[in-house]
């Protein structure tokens, strides 16, 4: 099975998730902006929320690398809401590629909230979270 890890981190929290998840499956995390060159079975996308939504950089990744991306695995960081989950699965729909039904996704700091966050105890949930994943796949 052929696994990517790619994340958006502008704070270092969601990279935080997406090292340990890549560390756990034994591949490397990069920024959405490497882009996929070949095909993979699953990407696990990390995101954010940034003034209440996906930022567009995500959305452009997915679109332009689309041809290449089995399915996807959300997994995301945000201060106040429960995810990205949502606006992933309305732009997944809309390019036509398979999302996985489960995601991650845990608290972020800013500012002064959520100081620490993501923690250890987040990134293992992470990590063991795409480990799961990738056990129901084969």
């Amino acid at each position: 099975m052929k696994i990517a890890v790619r994340y958006l981190s502008k704070t270092g929290n969601t990279k935080k998730l997406a090292e340990a998840i890549a560390g756990k499956l034994g591949v490397e995390a990069a920024e959405i902006s490497e882009p996929i060159h070949e095909p993979v079975d699953i990407l696990f996308l990390g995101s954010a929320v940034y003034a209440a939504g996906v930022d567009e950089q995500v959305k452009t990744f997915l679109r332009e690398n689309r041809e290449q991306i089995g399915t996807v695995a959300s997994f995301s960081t945000a201060a106040l809401i429960s995810g990205t989950y949502r606006q992933i699965q309305r732009i997944c729909a809309e390019l036509e590629i398979s999302l996985e039904e489960s995601q991650y996704h845990c608290k972020g700091k800013f500012g002064p909230m959520h100081t620490g966050r993501p923690n250890k105890n987040d990134c293992d949930a992470a990590a063991a979270w795409a480990e799961e994943l990738i056990n129901q796949q084969d």
